[in-house]
């Protein structure tokens, strides 16, 4: 898969910007708040119709005007895929192959990305609810059923909590409406499990490979799913699911007490151990920074197995982050596999001998001009 070009109308910074990308590395090179960020946000967005940098998409619409444009298209194995996502007001609007779409699910998976920046360390060693968005975000580009028990799962858990908190301050009192949204909750939070179960060993077989080589053998990285569901009872989507409904139904008291829903794949966790000590609270620095990239890496290849098509990767003011070692291994595992963007306020941070014929950008206040490498 490949971004051959972008337009980008009035987002950001950006009035009017039409590019034309290389099927190999492009450089964003420019000094910080120019708008290097903004065009690799646009790829992202164009991707996935959100933002990894906020979730008040007013901020992606440029100032002056009240919509935002973006237009790309996609060179894949079976063909050129043009496709579009329009920012407003009243929400958004997708198209494939002009073709609006009616769901956004529908549209997501089409363009599918991997962002790598320096905050994504905090997958290692953040916060739990970091992990799950995580996985959500990449799982969801790589299986729509993921991506619509995701979406159902989210929309039934926000009224539950609702109804929770009425039945708390007694402004409901039918238990029976909350055991059918604890029915469909168990139902949707039973496949997400499972998903990302499968899922996850997958993505570990990737990145223990990559973590091995990256440590010269002396490492094994290992992954931890945690869930409050018992090992013995994640064998299958109806054990999970039957196992949610008695866990509700047992702390249906508690969970009016609290007012909010206190299981589910909305509270589980992922950790990684290296030589079987948890990274998260025993790893050094280098080691967390050395999970983080094997995932990433680990990703790619994951990606091409369930869509069989390579993704974009996008490497957001990343390689200033990593040490010579780990920037060489990075930029040798992605030579001449992957179409790749990288950020950079300067080339001379940048192990330039493994730049294979870069195409580079030089972005000055939301101006951009094409460099000769």
């Amino acid at each position: 898969m490949k971004l051959k070009d972008i337009s980008l109308h009035n987002f950001r910074n950006y009035i009017d910007q039409t590019l034309q990308f290389s099927d190999g590395i492009n450089v964003f090179l420019g000094e910080n708040a120019q708008g290097k960020t903004n065009l690799l946000e646009a790829i992202y967005v164009l991707a996935l119709t959100r933002s990894h940098r906020t979730s008040n998409e007013k901020e992606l619409i440029n100032w002056q005007s009240q919509t935002a444009q973006l237009k790309g298209t996609i060179q894949k194995q079976l063909g050129k895929v043009p496709i579009e996502l329009d920012l407003g007001t009243k929400g958004k609007r997708a198209k494939i192959n002009h073709l609006e779409q009616a769901k956004l699910s529908s549209y997501v998976g089409q363009l599918n990305v991997i962002l790598f920046a320096p905050e994504d360390l905090s997958i290692v060693k953040g916060a739990p609810q970091v992990r799950r968005k995580f996985m959500d975000m990449e799982f969801g580009q790589m299986s729509n059923r993921y991506l619509y028990n995701s979406t159902q799962y989210k929309k039934i858990l926000r009224q539950r909590n609702r109804y929770l908190r009425d039945l708390q301050h007694k402004v409901q009192s039918d238990r029976v409406y909350l055991d059918v949204l604890s029915d469909q909750l168990s139902a949707y939070g039973a496949e997400i499990i499972y998903q990302r179960i499968q899922l996850l060993k997958k993505l570990e077989g990737f990145a223990k490979n990559v973590h091995t080589e990256i440590s010269q053998g002396k490492e094994a990285l290992t992954f931890l799913y945690q869930t409050a569901i018992p090992d013995e009872q994640l064998t299958s989507i109806e054990n999970i699911y039957q196992n949610l409904l008695k866990q509700f139904a047992d702390i249906k008291e508690k969970e009016i007490q609290r007012g909010t829903t206190l299981l589910g794949p909305h509270r589980d966790d992922l950790k990684f151990a290296i030589n079987k000590k948890e990274v998260q609270s025993f790893g050094s620095q280098g080691q967390q920074r050395t999970t983080a990239l094997s995932v990433k890496l680990a990703e790619i290849d994951l990606m091409k197995e369930q869509t069989n098509e390579y993704p974009i990767l996008l490497l957001d003011d990343v390689l200033s982050e990593l040490d010579d070692y780990r920037q060489t291994h990075l930029l040798t595992a992605i030579q001449d596999k992957v179409q790749t963007f990288l950020t950079t306020t300067s080339l001379s941070g940048v192990q330039q001998e493994l730049l294979s014929n870069p195409k580079i950008f030089r972005i000055a206040n939301g101006k951009v001009n094409l460099e000769e490498s």
